[in-house]
């Protein structure tokens, strides 16, 4: 089939390309390279430079590409940013995605799979793990915008007969996360400790999180697209793992022997979550396959070699030894 994956060249979504690509599907590639890298493109693929704000430079990559199947990752994904400045989060997250799905609707295109989150859009749990009928009450800007477009996603199905799966991550980690970015506390913690620095802990660092693979993403974004027809599916491991013990497996891994370091709780953020997949399981046949400490060698692995890449190439990255990581 073809697929236009937006976001085709951010962290997530270069991974979903890679795994389409290698089940034989032709991908091309939308993103602005805000986030995303040209390094992650796979040479298989097209590149088109647009951002989702633009339905000009949409719809001239749909004009160009009429593809069959959307992969809707790109996103502002950062629950810190979103507290920061909402208007910007859901110019992105809302306004953006509702370009997509008008660009999806004018162009004929079949099915969109969207990227939604877990723990953001369903808030504190009343119970974990969670599955996809608890209530959703999102503490951030964030998870408000990224459960809106699960609404309007169900708008377009009954109103245009756009077919969308939602695919609700856990906290997805794995090679090609930004380090330095805003979000994703296993990649932040592992380069500060590669390179010296030192992490810092928000609040108690109990907080529990569920952590789940980005090749296990990858794969359940194929099989969404493969398989059946609409319907929201939880990706996680249904096992949470406080920050602390991450903390203490990365400085074991890495051989890391400072004692951690705390600052204040960030607002906005779930304290203990964990996603049910039970659902995923049962109609997609999807289930994660690589352990969190598995993930985690992978991770540092691919880390400590680009560090060292970097160093070979003279490339300098900026300090950050005070960031407040995302936990």
């Amino acid at each position: 089939m073809k697929v236009l994956v937006t976001g085709g060249a951010g962290f997530i979504g270069s991974h979903v390309v890679d795994r389409l690509i290698a089940a034989g599907h032709d991908v091309a590639i939308a993103d602005n390279l805000t986030t995303g890298r040209r390094e992650n493109v796979n040479p298989a693929a097209r590149f088109y430079a647009a951002d989702i704000r633009d339905p000009g430079a949409l719809g001239r990559v749909f004009e160009a590409e009429r593809p069959e199947i959307v992969s809707h990752q790109a996103a502002q994904a950062s629950v810190n940013v979103s507290m920061a400045d909402p208007p910007r989060d859901a110019e992105i997250n809302v306004i953006g995605s509702l370009h997509v799905l008008e660009a999806c609707r004018q162009h004929g295109v079949r099915k969109v799979v969207y990227a939604g989150t877990g723990g953001a859009a369903v808030g504190e749990p009343k119970y974990i793990p969670v599955d996809e009928d608890h209530p959703v009450d999102p503490l951030s800007p964030y998870g408000a915008s990224k459960h809106a477009v699960e609404h309007y996603c169900s708008l377009y199905r009954a109103n245009w007969g756009l077919d969308s799966t939602v695919l609700r991550y856990a906290n997805v980690y794995g090679p090609r996360q930004d380090p330095y970015g805003e979000a994703g506390v296993i990649a932040i913690f592992t380069a500060r400790m590669l390179g010296g620095g030192e992490p810092i802990v928000n609040g108690s660092g109990e907080q529990e999180r569920d952590y789940v693979y980005v090749g296990d993403v990858a794969e359940a974004n194929l099989l969404a697209l493969e398989r059946g027809g609409g319907g929201m599916y939880h990706l996680g491991t249904g096992i949470g793992t406080s920050v602390n013990a991450l903390f203490e497996k990365l400085a074991a891994l890495i051989g890391y022997a400072r004692p951690r370091k705390h600052g204040p709780a960030l607002p906005g953020e779930v304290f203990k979550i964990a996603l049910s997949a039970e659902r995923a399981r049962r109609d997609l046949g999807w289930r994660p396959r690589v352990s969190l400490d598995e993930g985690l060698r992978l991770t540092v692995e691919s880390l400590r070699a680009a560090s060292q890449a970097s160093s070979t190439a003279g490339v300098v990255r900026p300090g950050r030894s005070t960031r407040r990581s995302p936990n």
